[in-house]
């Protein structure tokens, strides 16, 4: 297994390939030879190679196995040594060196080394030339000043014009024609802290700038200190109202007011709201985020997450003990939001963004159609004044219809429902803001026109919050961080909630981010940015004492929009939310309750339309169900189950929509799928037919315990009741666009193998690397080991290559057997009787070999029925001529005698180049014995190569049409050909035009036979 997947394993492929090449070069000596009569005894020398190795040809002809008759069988002997293969050596490519001057364009460098010139040769000598004709001194450069131009002068200054000074451009301080500058790249040590470098500079500035009167423009300071923080005004205010309206219905809930334990605590959730949009807003304004108007607040999602982590304490403590339970609840609040910046901030720095925004997207809308559940059931406890949660039970429900009770949730449930259908005509972004003012101001104006509604008696009916004790300062959540009565093993209890929490955060950001770049304009968004700057505004929050915090999509639009989009008119608004933040707390009785569970009903059933009615019709109908079991179940039973419950659906469901995806890219006969090699025509009209019992199948993707079903099932496919029709030899699997394997798909692979054992048919691998993953994965199953080793081979060529050559076995063992035919005498016309065949019931016992049979039986018979023995007497390239184009003309051989003279004989050494591509043809050659390579770069193929063979021709084509080369042709191997050169052409045409005309045909032939060949490849290669 070692040398699999070491070193052996590269030895191993290049040992395949020169095997495969070899054998190839002998095949090709064979079609020309009458040296294969195997009672001769001839058979090549082989190299011993690693078991797994393909056969040799020597083996594979006397090796008749069990099925054919012992009569059949020879002795194999040796022969010379085949010319051993010469890589081609590399072509030398020059090296061209240019520098560019950063941030310019090439058509600006391209003027500013323009050849040098008289002028600029005398550059600096010239500040004491008289002045010209037309009042102007000649162009001039010294300590970086330029005089006059003249039209002799280079568009652009070159480099040595700045007095030796290297300037860098990427600032682009220098003017660029063309303004290409290259971007600038930060090291790693620079990353850290690049996000407020520009914000320190301002701040320092500006600090220093303060510090000295005398430095200050009256104008400037009117400007840029009244005006311009003047027009931000109006954003400003939308974004604390915004703030405000958030406050009432994120921070009043952030305790669970409906337990007696945290019924006081509405307030302390609005400050620790306000200081989370604070410390974010500063973070994301004073340069931590691309968008300069972007708002920062705490996100509704996170609500249920808050609640899940009070009622584990509060279950684990006791509401017996409240002081431990306060303190150990608002602790765990602060110590969650540390952990999300914490786990942002390495995203971040990991540049893990774009990874994490591949989460699938129905997982999120779940989530937030759980919220908006949540959202619901919070809407009715604050509203009905429930103690505890809403349980969904028959006492419940009598409750919320007391004639008391009923009013409370109806009214603001209703004003929900009436403001989605305002918003349904009215698109204005002050609507909500203004709706909900106006219900205040309503509510207030009959509390005023009504004397029997007084604030005590509403307050105690539950229609306006309770005012908070007197004296309570804003900051008075901080008394309530108490460590020496936080309860750790409850705090421990709730870090599940916590990674929970962290991790919908993290599926949320790379969602809302990008979609805000794309709503505002701005194209430089970068999640690694955006997810720094969320990892240190949550962090600095948890460390104030507060809560999680997001880029906020909708308020951020609405902010930019309304003219807020600067990093002042930020800062302008954290420092408008600390002014609310300290008045927060006695605004706070002063609230109508319709208000804020008219917000909460607004936003729950809002996410609830986003998850359920807008995704209906739009995904999949699994992905629904998903998303649909997720709201369910958080609504109902416990948000975090809901989202571990989505994540096991959605596994689910892409294993199945995965499954769905074939892995099979395409599927090829071997007659389609046919190698590169230029075979003689005989063998090449033997592999159309007999090619049909190799099979190829190209996969793609990564193999999984899904995919690989799919693959299987078609192996098995073939080897049914088709097998019988259409029976095959060779599977070749095809895996160039494999991405990975996993175990079970490299387990099945195994199993494949040994199904096609039994029906005889051998499995080959290819378009891997042993070194890499798949290949390890293959060999750690142990399918290249044991009795039933699988072939491999690096390419798809060198598996067809090597099918090829198997397959061509057949033909040349068929013609051993077979009696050479005898011309007939003349003066005797005697019928012409056909050979019995074989009956299939003694050697050939299977379709497939009666298939070989006859094909092998028919190329042998159809060849030339001029006996081999009388070529082998025959002189070069007379020989060469007749066995060539025996099988492509009809002539005689005294109409090729005719030609001899007019071919010489070329020997190439092995690495020569015969000719180039793109240079005119100068020469028509026969190939007698070695193998040339011809490399070819076409538009739609790209590169790819073709190996001739001895007995194939080479470069009729441009030959005979008198156009370029369209190959780079080298010998392979040693080589010796006969050519037939453009003088001796000439000559040809002119003294045997009837030779000249066959040649023309031939090329025709030919040519068809080549572009035959490409569109096979071009199939092969593009499936």
């Amino acid at each position: 297994m070692e040398s699999l997947t070491g070193s052996g394993a590269v030895d191993i492929f290049r040992s395949n390939a020169q095997e495969v090449r070899e054998d190839t070069a002998e095949l090709a000596s064979w079609a020309l030879s009458n040296k294969l009569s195997l009672s001769t005894g001839h058979s090549p020398v082989r190299r011993s190679i690693p078991s797994n190795a393909p056969s040799t040809l020597s083996e594979n002809i006397l090796r008749v196995d069990t099925e054919t008759l012992d009569h059949h069988r020879s002795q194999s002997s040796l022969r010379p040594d085949a010319i051993p293969e010469v890589s081609e050596p590399a072509s030398p490519g020059s090296v061209h060196s240019s520098r560019k001057s950063p941030g310019t364009s090439a058509l600006s460098e391209m003027f500013r080394h323009t050849p040098p010139t008289e002028f600029d040769s005398a550059a600096s000598d010239d500040e004491d030339q008289p002045v010209n004709e037309s009042g102007l001194k000649p162009v001039t450069v010294h300590d970086a000043i330029i005089s006059q131009p003249t039209e002799q002068t280079a568009l652009l200054l070159k480099k040595q014009a700045y007095g030796g000074v290297n300037r860098d451009y990427r600032d682009g301080s220098v003017h660029d024609l063309e303004s290409q500058k290259q971007g600038y790249v930060a090291t790693s040590s620079a990353q850290v802290g690049d996000y407020f470098t520009t914000a320190t500079k301002h701040l320092r500035s500006a600090t220093m700038t303060a510090l000295s009167p005398e430095s200050w423009d009256g104008k400037a300071v009117w400007e840029q200190v009244l005006l311009k923080p003047a027009t931000y005004v109006p954003p400003v205010i939308l974004g604390l109202l915004l703030n405000i309206l958030d406050a009432l219905s994120y921070g009043m809930i952030l305790f669970p007011l409906g337990q007696p334990v945290f019924a006081g605590l509405g307030v302390d959730g609005i400050s620790m709201f306000y200081i989370s949009c604070i410390v974010s807003q500063l973070v994301y304004s004073l340069g931590g985020s691309i968008f300069r108007g972007g708002i920062g607040s705490e996100m509704i999602e996170v609500v249920p997450f808050f609640h899940k982590m009070a009622f584990l304490i509060l279950a684990k403590v006791g509401d017996e003990n409240p002081k431990a339970v306060i303190a150990t609840t608002i602790l765990s609040y602060s110590i969650s939001s540390v952990v999300t910046g914490a786990v942002f901030f390495i995203l971040g720095k990991c540049k893990l963004g774009a990874l994490v925004g591949f989460f699938p997207r129905h997982i999120l809308v779940g989530c937030i159609g759980g919220v908006g559940w949540f959202l619901v059931a919070t809407g009715v406890e604050v509203s009905a004044r429930l103690d505890g949660n809403l349980n969904y039970n028959l006492a419940t429900l009598r409750h919320l219809f007391k004639v008391d009770t009923i009013a409370l949730w109806i009214i603001p449930l209703f004003l929900a429902i009436f403001l989605f259908m305002i918003k349904h005509f009215v698109k204005h972004p002050l609507t909500d803001a203004t709706y909900f003012l106006s219900i205040i101001a309503i509510f207030y104006f009959f509390v005023g026109a009504i004397d029997q509604l007084e604030l005590p008696d509403l307050r105690s009916r539950g229609w306006v919050f309770k005012a908070p004790d007197a004296g309570v300062p804003f900051y008075h959540f901080y008394t309530l961080y108490d460590f020496g009565a936080v309860d750790w093993a409850a705090l421990a209890d709730t870090i599940p909630t916590m990674l929970a929490l962290t991790f919908f955060g993290i599926i949320h950001v790379p969602i809302n981010v990008p979609a805000l770049g794309f709503t505002v304009g701005e194209d430089n968004v970068d999640i690694d940015r955006e997810l720094k700057a969320h990892g240190l505004s949550n962090a600095l929050s948890g460390f104030c004492g507060s809560i999680q915090n997001y880029l906020v999509y909708t308020n951020s639009v609405l902010f930019v929009r309304s003219g807020g989009d600067s990093r002042v008119a930020g800062v302008m608004l954290a420092m408008a939310t600390f002014g609310v933040l300290i008045t927060g707390p006695v605004l706070v009785g002063y609230i109508p309750i319709m208000v804020v569970g008219a917000l909460i009903f607004f936003l729950g059933i809002d996410l609830m339309r986003e998850a359920l009615v807008d995704t209906w019709g739009k995904v999949h109908r699994s992905e629904y169900l998903t998303i649909l079991v997720i709201v369910v179940t958080m609504g109902a039973w416990d948000f975090v189950i809901g989202i571990l419950v989505g994540i096991l659906l959605a596994c689910v469901s892409f294993v199945l929509q995965a499954s769905r995806v074939s892995a099979i890219r395409n599927s090829l006969p071997g007659s389609i799928a046919a190698s590169t090699v230029r075979r003689h025509p005989l063998q090449n009209r033997f592999l159309q037919e007999a090619g049909k019992q190799t099979y190829v199948i190209k996969l793609a993707g990564y193999l999984f315990f899904g995919t690989i079903v799919g693959v299987e099932k078609q192996i098995r496919a073939l080897l049914s009741d088709r097998f019988e029709r259409e029976p095959i030899r060779y599977l070749i699997l095809d895996f160039q666009n494999v991405d990975g394997v996993d175990f079970s798909a490299a387990e099945a692979f195994t199993r494949i193998n040994r199904i096609l054992k039994v029906k005889g048919v051998a499995l080959i691998i290819c378009g891997i690397s042993m070194r890499g993953e798949i290949g390890t994965a293959l060999c750690n199953v142990g399918l290249f080991e044991g009795e039933d080793t699988v072939q491999f081979f690096e390419t798809l060529n060198s598996a067809l290559e090597h099918c090829e050559n198997d397959l061509l076995l057949s033909l040349y063992q068929q013609r051993t057997l077979l009696p050479e035919s005898t011309p007939s005498p003349v003066f005797l016309s005697i019928p012409k009787h056909e050979l019995p065949l074989l009956s299939s019931e003694t050697i050939y016992s299977s379709p497939r070999r009666n298939q070989l049979q006859q094909v092998a039986t028919t190329a042998v018979r159809e060849q030339n029925p001029v006996p081999h023995t009388r070529w082998q007497s025959y002189q070069q390239p007379f020989q060469l001529l007749v066995q060539t184009f025996s099988t492509v003309s009809d002539k005689s051989d005294d109409f090729w005698y005719r030609a001899v003279p007019f071919f010489e004989r070329k020997q190439f050494s092995a690495g020569s180049i015969l000719y180039k591509r793109e240079e005119m043809a100068d020469g028509f050659f026969l190939l007698k014995s070695g193998m040339l390579k011809a490399e070819y770069i076409l538009p739609q193929l790209g590169k790819f190569s073709e190996l001739i063979v001895e007995g194939t021709t080479c470069g009729e084509l441009p030959f005979f049409s008198g156009t370029k080369r369209t190959s780079t042709t080298s010998a392979e191997r040693d080589c010796v050909t006969w050519m037939l050169s453009q003088q001796k052409w000439e000559e040809l045409q002119r003294t045997q035009p009837d030779i000249a005309q066959e040649l023309l045909k031939i090329s025709l032939k030919l040519t068809s036979e080549r572009m035959d060949a490409i569109t096979k490849h071009m199939l092969l290669t593009s499936s």
